[in-house]
């Protein structure tokens, strides 16, 4: 027999739209079953009251042959013979009457009732069933029970929690759920079986029709041939065997039905298990409801309970009663961090590969939540274009490094120097260093073991004192005092990029690019290890004097470093948006410092290196006139005299300030 379509009761609690889809088709196939039920029925009952006809025709004929000898014929001499002949007539009229009476008894036994029970019984039950259901999930009190407790439970605070309404809330919810699972499982064990009790009640009554007529005609005249016996005897064989198997799926859906009800409430309760969460960090995909932040005005918004769900590199979202899902959000290449937004719990935000900030969700749980931020991080990477994902996702999580970025060999590194760095000029850009001979340092020669990682930009104190100078009003338009940095306007290079601070840390040595490389494995590591999503982000402004840190919404510069005290800068050869740069400080003590920063820009990381290094080269030029007036014909210049950076393309990751002031001027 073909394999049976069957409903997973173990998706009934998740009561997604996709299992709601297949849901109707099987509610479509009761429902056709039923219609074709009845006009079998109709059928079949009009054979049956022939057959029962045909027994009253008997009778009532052999009734008439006996009564010819009673009838007082004027001319009815001599009709002994023909009394006798009739009265031979009634007894075999009377035998087939006998016949006729049991192959009506049959009929009723073995096809009649058999269709009309598998009616009464299994369709009913559907039908019931699927009353009770539809009362525990599209019923309007109780579905607004449902959404009523995981909207008070959306809206538990975070930072004030109350135990007991909390709790309270959690039990709601979870009340409400087994309600639906409950009526869900009995309703998808209904529609399993009655895969099965159709091609019974199909066979079996004409298997007794069949079995009854054969009966009749073999008792009658014994026409049917030995072949036709055991034909019905496979059919019964077969319906035997179906029986067999429905028994056997029977037991196995109760006891599964049994062991899915015997579950712990952390089925039923969302962030069961907030203290230590057994969190994935390997999907390539991933599928559930997420509440969903709108804007209905300037200040007001509103949150939406969908369901989500990864298809290659796209975020899907299926509305409930939609046939399929809808495109919300391309994943490639973009970033999503951890957020704070309106007090509410496991929210978390997508950014497009240009910077722009897009949608927010919310999570119901803390596994949930880190599990979709470390999905969407993996698709980001495009991992599901290669030929085995799943293994190439689990090769990267191997480490905590490995869940952020790909592992470089310092080996690898040395194969591929960093190119930014060493470059003069256009010319030379292409050009290939041969690496040193020298040894690999090891980790320890470049930084000190346990040395504390900073993961946020603490703003200098001429932030502070901008901020709280009485002598002038800070514009909330987001311009800058001019004689806060006068050298910006009179810099030769200007050059503005979209980045996100990864981290910082102390190192011992400044003298190799490996330092860097180093730096940022221990950062991303640190990351991952204590899943730390979220990262601020800045304009990296690169002139000809320092690189400054300035915020996007305020204008205000988090920080500034001289150009000449940016010893090593790199780029990551594989996640090409990773660089960072070494800076030398000095410290009261008389000595100095040297620490190592790393960002994760919206551009190649190259453009930023090639950046810095142009600058350090105009410092030095700038010494001697000749040289200045050389290195300026060699590269072209913008109108105002300002350098023109190579392969630099006019997009929304990067550009000149005075582009973007330009654009706001215009805004």
């Amino acid at each position: 027999m073909p394999a049976v379509d069957k409903l997973l009761l173990e998706e009934a609690l998740q009561d997604s739209p996709q299992t709601r889809s297949l849901l109707s088709v099987f509610e479509e196939d009761a429902g056709t079953l039923t219609d074709y039920t009845n006009q079998l029925l109709q059928a079949m009952q009009r054979v049956y009251g022939a057959q029962n006809e045909m027994c009253l025709a008997t009778q009532q004929l052999s009734k008439q042959l006996l009564a010819y000898e009673k009838q007082n014929f004027a001319l009815g001499k001599g009709d002994e013979e023909v009394i006798s002949t009739l009265h031979y007539f009634s007894k075999v009229v009377d035998e087939l009457n006998v016949l006729h009476t049991e192959l009506a008894k049959q009929l009723a036994d073995t096809m009649v009732l058999p269709i009309i029970q598998f009616r009464e019984k299994d369709l009913t039950e559907v039908s019931t069933l699927k009353d009770l259901f539809g009362l525990a999930s599209n019923d309007i009190s109780l579905f607004l029970e449902h959404d009523l407790s995981m909207a008070k439970y959306s809206r538990l605070p975070k930072k004030k929690e109350n135990e007991k309404v909390k709790t309270e809330i959690v039990k709601e919810v979870a009340a409400a759920r087994r309600k639906q699972h409950l009526s869900s499982l009995q309703y998808y064990c209904a529609l399993n079986a009655l895969q099965y009790r159709k091609r019974v009640a199909m066979m079996e009554p004409m298997l007794g029709f069949a079995h009854g007529q054969i009966n009749f005609f073999k008792k009658g005249a014994e026409m049917f041939s030995q072949s036709m016996d055991s034909f019905l005897a496979s059919v019964a064989d077969m319906v035997q065997s179906i029986q067999v198997e429905l028994e056997a799926e029977a037991e196995k859906m109760q006891a599964s039905q049994q062991e899915l009800l015997s579950l712990e409430e952390a089925v039923y309760t969302p962030d069961f298990d907030v203290a230590a969460p057994q969190i994935n960090r390997n999907l390539i995909q991933k599928a559930g409801y997420l509440n969903l932040r709108n804007k209905t005005g300037l200040v007001t918004t509103t949150w939406e309970r969908l369901y989500f769900f990864t298809q290659g590199g796209n975020l899907m979202c299926q509305p409930r009663g939609a046939v399929a899902g809808g495109l919300i959000q391309d994943l490639d290449n973009c970033s999503v961090m951890a957020v704070d937004c309106e007090d509410r719990r496991y929210c978390f935000q997508i950014t497009t590969p240009n910077g722009k900030a897009g949608i927010i969700l919310q999570a119901e749980s803390r596994k949930e939540n880190e599990e979709w931020i470390c999905a969407i991080n993996n698709i980001s990477r495009q991992i599901y274009l290669t030929d085995n994902p799943e293994a190439v996702a689990i090769k990267l999580n191997q480490t905590a490094l490995q869940a952020v970025t790909p592992i470089t060999s310092f080996a690898k590194k040395q194969e591929s120097p960093c190119p930014s760095q060493n470059m003069k000029n256009s010319e030379v850009e292409n050009d290939k260093i041969v690496p040193k001979a020298a040894g690999i340092p090891e980790a320890e020669q470049l930084i000190a073991p346990g040395t504390p990682i900073q993961f946020d930009i603490v703003l200098p104190a001429t932030e502070f004192l901008d901020q709280n100078r009485g002598s002038r009003r800070i514009n909330p338009f987001g311009e800058t005092e001019d004689e806060t940095f006068p050298e910006t306007e009179d810099s030769l290079l200007q050059q503005m990029f979209i980045v996100r601070f990864l981290g910082s840390m102390a190192v011992k040595t400044d003298t190799t690019t490996e330092v860097i490389y180093e730096a940022m494995r221990q950062v991303l590591a640190a990351r991952a290890i204590h899943n730390i999503f979220r990262m601020t982000e800045s304009h990296l402004m690169v002139t000809s004097q320092a690189l400054r840190l300035i915020d996007p919404q305020t204008q205000v510069t988090r920080a500034n470093f001289e150009l000449t005290s940016v010893t090593q800068f790199a780029a990551h050869q594989e996640n090409k948006r990773l660089v960072g740069f070494v800076v030398r400080m000095p410290e009261s003590t008389g000595g100095e410092s040297l620490s190592t920063y790393v960002f994760e820009s919206n551009s190649e990381g190259e453009k930023i290196c090639y950046a810095i290094n142009l600058g350090k080269e105009i410092i030095e030029v700038q010494k001697d006139p000749e040289a200045l007036a050389q290195l300026m014909l060699s590269i072209p210049l913008t109108n105002d005299g300002k350098y023109v950076l190579l392969n630099d393309q006019p997009d929304d990751n990067d550009g000149s300030p005075s582009e973007k002031r330009g654009a706001e001027s215009e805004a």
